[in-house]
């Protein structure tokens, strides 16, 4: 899959496919925000959990880029 066609999915299928094909690799906590990082296939996918009200606030994708920078120590 291709981050174009990721993308076009509705959210609940974005889910979906990242639970079954997405690779784990590193999380960062911001204060009550726990960002968890994987990999499908050639892009990134970012999944930003709010420990506070227990949701999922946000899922970002990208293929490069500053946003990578949080995970590089």
């Amino acid at each position: 899959m291709t981050l174009y066609e990721f993308n076009s999915l509705e959210e609940q299928s974005r889910f979906t496919y990242l639970w079954e094909f997405g690779i784990y690799l590193d999380s960062v906590i911001m204060e009550s925000l726990r960002i968890n990082l994987y990999a499908i296939n050639m892009f990134f996918v970012e999944v930003h959990y709010d420990a506070k009200s227990n949701t999922i606030k946000d899922i970002q994708t990208f293929k490069h880029g500053h946003m990578i920078d949080k995970y590089i120590n």
